[in-house]
C-alpha cells in the first residue's frame, strides 16, 4: 500500500524513471518485427505505449499508479493515438486477449509476486509471442528489495520462456542491469 502510495505521488512531479524517451531496444524490436498486438506493463505515462503506437501496434498499457495512467491518457490524446490504458496490477490481470508482445521497462524486477506476474506473462503471450524485459540486478543473493537475482532468471526458464538475446550494461545509478528478449514457444 505505501509503495503504490509512492508511486503515485511520484507522478506528481517529475518521477525519476521516467525518462519520456523510448530505449533504443524497443526501437530495434519494432524494426524487426511485424506489428500486432502488445502490452506495455508498467507503462508509467504512457511514453512507450505511444512509440508502439505509431508505429502500427496495437498498445494496451497497465501500470499499478492510477495518476500515471492519467498523464499517459493525455499524453496518447496529445498525440493522436489511440491505446487501451487500464490502472491495475500486473499480478491479477483481467485481460481476456492475448498479445505478440509484452514490453517490460522495470516492473518485472520491482514485483514482489514474481511468480504470479509470470503466470500473467505466459497467459498473456500468444504461441511465438515476445516478452521485451529491462530490470537491474539486486547484489544479495536473495530478494532484499527491488532487483533481478540469479533465481528470477531461473524461474523465467522454468515457465518455458526461451531466451533470445541479453544486452548487459548498467542503469543511471550504476547499478548492473541487462535487456532480455524472451520468446514463448510456439506450440
Amino acid at each position: 500500500m505505501f509503495r503504490r502510495l509512492k508511486f503515485n505521488l511520484s507522478y506528481f512531479g517529475k518521477a525519476p524513471w521516467d525518462s519520456g524517451i523510448s530505449p533504443p531496444e524497443l526501437f530495434d524490436f519494432i524494426q524487426t518485427h511485424p506489428a500486432g498486438r502488445a502490452i506495455d506493463l508498467g507503462c508509467g505515462t504512457g511514453t512507450n505505449v505511444i512509440t508502439l503506437a505509431k508505429a502500427g501496434w496495437q498498445v494496451t498499457g497497465m501500470d499499478f499508479a492510477v495518476r500515471a495512467i492519467q498523464i499517459a491518457k493525455r499524453k496518447t490524446q496529445h498525440a493522436g493515438v489511440t491505446a487501451d490504458l487500464h490502472a491495475g496490477d500486473v499480478t491479477k490481470l483481467n485481460l481476456n486477449q492475448q498479445f505478440d508482445l509484452a514490453l517490460d521497462i522495470g516492473c518485472f524486477h520491482g514485483v514482489k509476486d514474481r511468480a504470479a506476474y509470470l503466470d500473467q506473462l505466459t497467459r498473456l503471450l500468444v504461441p511465438g509471442g515476445f516478452w521485451l524485459m529491462y530490470g537491474f540486478f539486486n547484489p544479495a543473493p536473495h530478494h532484499a528489495g527491488p532487483g533481478l537475482v540469479a533465481a528470477d532468471l531461473d524461474m523465467i526458464s522454468a515457465r518455458g520462456l526461451t531466451l533470445l538475446s541479453r544486452k548487459d550494461g548498467f542503469d543511471k545509478r550504476e547499478r548492473p542491469s541487462a535487456w532480455f528478449l524472451y520468446q514463448k514457444p510456439s506450440s
